[in-house]
């Protein structure tokens, strides 16, 4: 009896599609009650996302920690962590460029507004070694209190080198960390199951919010970030699974949907975090990789948000009647590939990145007024493709791993 009704019970991302249909359901139903759905659904989607954001500075800690002592060797890390950098950053500038390709082909379609009522508050900038300075943590608590992922990776790294460097003597702090890491993950796998409730709760307030705006001025620019989000995922993602992950991209999406559907509902990409984890290992990548690929990536790989910075780039100056040199566009692409390192992987934060690429190429910082109403619908979708690209990263670093170990057997097969 037990076995039968395991079986009839559906599986998360049943459960998630199922509540996110719902909510845009009810979000569209209520669209002349958007207050009632701020004030007393919201309410619920906190909750769970605050139990997400309580578990992820833990899980971050601990399954970096267990990943770098389960390699036993720092140029193993080191080798790791290099793939993956390199491929976050080519899938990042192959991403902008994409956004402003569409951007351009767009164009004519955006408008040219009255631009004179807008106003947007300019977040401080940080110099380029304030944020060199911002990756080291100054304290052990503050990193995981504030929930700043580039420390909390910092602090594992240096805490898994020393036990690497220590040896047979750090034995029972190993223990302790895989000990501390199964306990969070199984925290984490209980919050898990509130999925639905919590996806409903947030998508619905949104949807009664923003129902009526998506039809207005910017259709064509949310339908211009969506068509690149949907290409670059199709087509990037999708050839290098096949190419360098060995997996094939129908596999990859479906094994990757309810990661991809929790990331549009919450979005945000560290939320995502352990709901992408355990996607990742049901595809083959090792527990090795994803512990470390993954933080890593929810922190850099912002593919979905260099799009958005592109789109609404070419966006905003034709709304200021503004057309971008090739010199500037070029200057737009290293800008949003480099800002995308440190910027924190929390909702919204790719308008702090946008204000950044704006100034880069002399684009009033007041034009992000323009999309800041509706950011959290392009926030959606840039979410799912940043934690798309983190899961293919996995993949991939996971058959190269796999391929060199291969050939280093090999050749000492063949040198015995």
């Amino acid at each position: 009896m037990e076995k039968t009704a395991k079986k009839k019970k559906l599986p998360l991302a049943a459960q998630i599609f199922i509540a996110l249909i719902l909510a845009i359901v009810v979000g569209l139903l209520m669209q002349n009650h958007a207050e009632f759905a701020n004030s007393y659904i919201k309410p619920f989607g906190t909750i769970f996302l605050n139990l997400i954001k309580f578990i992820v500075g833990p899980i971050v800690l601990f399954s970096i920690m267990a990943g770098v002592i389960s390699m036993k060797d720092i140029r193993k890390v080191g080798a790791i962590g290099g793939t993956a950098i390199v491929y976050y950053l080519c899938t990042t500038a192959v991403a902008i460029s994409i956004g402003l390709l569409f951007g351009n082909l767009f164009k004519s379609r955006f408008p040219v507004l009255q631009t004179s009522s807008l106003s947007y508050d300019a977040p401080e900038k940080t110099s380029f070694m304030d944020t060199i300075v911002n990756i080291f943590p100054d304290n052990f608590i503050t990193p995981l209190s504030e929930a700043n992922m580039l420390q909390v990776i910092v602090m594992a790294l240096l805490i898994g080198f020393a036990i690497i460097l220590i040896g047979d003597k750090a034995q029972r702090a190993v223990d302790g960390i895989n000990t501390w890491n199964e306990i969070f993950m199984k925290v984490m796998e209980m919050i898990l199951k509130l999925s639905p409730i919590g996806v409903f709760c947030l998508m619905c307030p949104v949807i009664a919010e923003n129902g009526a705006a998506i039809l207005g001025s910017l259709a064509m620019v949310l339908l211009a970030a969506y068509i690149c989000y949907v290409v670059h995922a199709v087509v990037v993602y999708s050839t290098m699974v096949r190419t360098l992950g060995g997996i094939s991209p129908g596999k990859f999406f479906k094994g990757m949907l309810p990661a991809m559907m929790f990331a549009f509902s919450s979005a945000s990409s560290v939320g995502t975090l352990p709901l992408n984890m355990e996607c990742c290992e049901k595809l083959g990548a090792s527990r090795e990789v994803t512990s470390f690929v993954l933080p890593l990536g929810a922190t850099i790989n912002m593919d979905g948000t260099a799009i958005y910075q592109g789109v609404c780039s070419i966006f905003i100056a034709a709304c200021y009647g503004v057309t971008l040199t090739p010199s500037q566009m070029l200057t737009i692409v290293l800008t949003a590939t480099l800002a995308s390192i440190g910027t924190a992987g929390v909702p919204g934060a790719g308008m702090v990145m946008l204000a950044m690429v704006l100034e880069s190429v002399g684009l009033p910082v007041e034009g992000i007024a323009l999309v800041a109403g509706v950011d959290r619908i392009f926030d959606m979708g840039r979410t799912t493709l940043n934690i798309t690209g983190d899961a293919s990263c996995a993949l991939v670093v996971t058959n190269l791993q796999k391929k060199r170990e291969m050939r280093k057997l090999k050749k000492q097969q063949s040198e015995g």
